[in-house]
């Protein structure tokens, strides 16, 4: 007879790993056989949440069951983002067995009910999520029931404060340490490249970390990989910055406030973006990147994420509360959200812009040159680099003099060199149909109609604005142009803007 010492656990059964080619974004998954032995002498069925151990890597994956035909019964399928993560290698085998119980979860079902979370809460919840424990129902049910306003104050400091707990935390030996941002819900709007370079061109210390797209057709780290190199490790950033004084580089590369990228993951395909978690999101970054002082760009409109002056003051309020009660110096700006700013809507063609505006060039949107320097010159004035009042005019002479462009060079080629962004192959003018003055232009269907043509994920991919508010239009004048690499996705977003018009035109003198 023959027995387990008490208190010693029984080995984990093995599988054969597989790599069976299967992109499920940065989602954990495992494949077994119907009829393998460790599903059933496990107990695994369907959507079971497993941990998977490998060269001394672990993992928690979803188990998804497949017939006879696509693995043995002896063999662990693994998504791409498994297989990379465990590092493992053909003939590998990988330790399957149950995931640790999930005690965090009472505690999002609890706020589903309505309860507050308290900072212990709100530690464990996110420390699961950034393991990797969370499967995405478990993100998105947190998600809702913290959205719609129903996080006060205290739990969305205790929530920054749990993002930034989890992951590294820089420290600079400059100061003051600037950093900018924008909330989003604005498409084109690419300021922050242009401020950074101007800001450390002027000799502000920006080491910037920026976020893929979550709602929109591009984010700034999206806009800059078609430039240079954005998934740089902590040494290297710091090598970027300590040489040029700023980096833009993409923060999901970094393991500073880790959970924020997990979230974000969940928030893309749910379209959504609470207040709470925005705050959170926002102000973890910063925190973690070591930022003393951060301007914080809202832009104002009818179909913008902040579509009036309440809830613009609301939601300063709460960044102004979170940012004080963690020590970080903050300056909220209201903004013009009435239309997008700039002409490209999209990962390259942003960049596009980005490049026009700071190499001075005689057709660069003006909209995104004059706002790029209000904001480059309120950082310089609210890190104290100039004296108040001389900010603008300091930020335009960096532009005009070329010490920008020559800034914004540097930083690329410190982060693995300057590229041109890609052009996109199709290309199709929206025509006006009648004759008027532009009245209104839809953000928010905007932005969905550059997503249709295929951005971000298709950087060339997204559209070209033609005209401004308060424009007058003849019949046959181009509006936009539609960029995307495939046909398919051209004649969808075709589609898309002949049901939703994105422009409204009025009879005007």
């Amino acid at each position: 007879m023959s027995c387990t010492l008490e208190g010693t656990a029984a080995p984990a059964p093995l599988l054969r790993a597989a790599r069976i080619g299967i992109d499920t974004s940065q989602e954990f998954v495992v494949y077994m056989h119907r009829d393998c032995p460790v599903c059933r002498a496990e107990g695994f069925t369907a959507r079971t949440r497993v941990q998977l151990r490998l060269n001394g890597r672990s993992l928690v994956a979803t188990l998804n069951v497949v017939d006879p035909g696509l693995l043995q019964p002896g063999e662990a399928g693994l998504s791409n983002s498994a297989w990379q993560v465990l590092g493992a290698r053909p003939g590998d085998h990988v330790a399957v067995s149950h995931a640790p119980v999930l005690e965090s979860m009472s505690r999002v079902r609890a706020k589903i009910y309505g309860h507050r979370l308290d900072a212990d809460a709100l530690q464990a919840i996110v420390r699961d999520m950034a393991a990797g424990r969370y499967p995405d129902t478990h993100i998105a049910a947190f998600l809702a029931a913290c959205g719609g306003g129903r996080m006060d104050v205290q739990e969305t400091v205790a929530l920054t404060g749990a993002m930034v707990d989890v992951g590294e935390r820089l420290a600079w030996d400059a100061a003051p340490v600037g950093d900018k941002h924008c909330v989003g819900g604005l498409p084109g709007n690419r300021t922050t490249p242009i401020v950074v370079a101007i800001a450390a061109a002027a000799g502000l210390v920006v080491p910037k970390t920026s976020s893929r797209a979550i709602t929109s057709p591009a984010g700034t780290a999206d806009v800059m990989e078609t430039l240079t190199t954005v998934a740089l490790d902590l040494p290297a950033m710091r090598r970027v910055v300590a040489r040029e004084g700023a980096c833009l580089v993409w923060g999901g590369a970094l393991a500073l406030s880790p959970a924020d990228d997990v979230l974000i993951r969940v928030e893309r395909p749910l379209d959504l973006d609470s207040d709470a978690q925005l705050v959170a999101s926002v102000l973890s970054k910063k925190i973690a990147a070591g930022a003393t002082h951060a301007l914080i760009d809202v832009p104002v409109g009818p179909t913008a994420k902040v579509r009036s002056e309440l809830d613009f003051q609301q939601l300063r309020a709460l960044l102004e509360a979170v940012a004080q009660a963690h020590g970080l110096r903050l300056r909220v700006l209201r903004s013009d959200g009435t239309q997008p700013v700039g002409r490209g809507i999209g990962p390259a063609l942003e960049a596009h812009d980005v490049l026009a505006v700071l190499q001075g060039a005689a057709d660069a949107p003006a909209d995104l040159r004059d706002k790029s320097l209000r904001l480059a010159g309120a950082l310089l004035e609210f890190c104290g680099r100039v004296p108040q009042g001389e900010g603008e005019a300091t930020a335009r002479q960096q532009a005009a003099s070329g010490a920008a462009w020559s800034k914004f060079q540097a930083i690329c080629e410190a982060q693995g060199g300057l590229r041109a962004p890609p052009r996109a192959l199709l290309r199709e003018p929206a025509l006006a149909r009648c004759e008027g003055v532009v009245t209104a232009i839809d953000s928010r269907r905007l932005a969905r109609l550059a997503a249709l043509a295929g951005a971000p994920n298709v950087a060339e991919a997204g559209l070209e604005l033609h005209v401004k508010l308060g424009q007058r239009v003849a019949p046959g004048q181009p509006l936009l142009t539609l960029h995307a690499q495939a046909r398919g996705e051209l004649d969808y977003a075709r589609q898309y803007l002949e049901a939703w018009p994105v422009f409204s035109v009025a009879d005007g003198a």
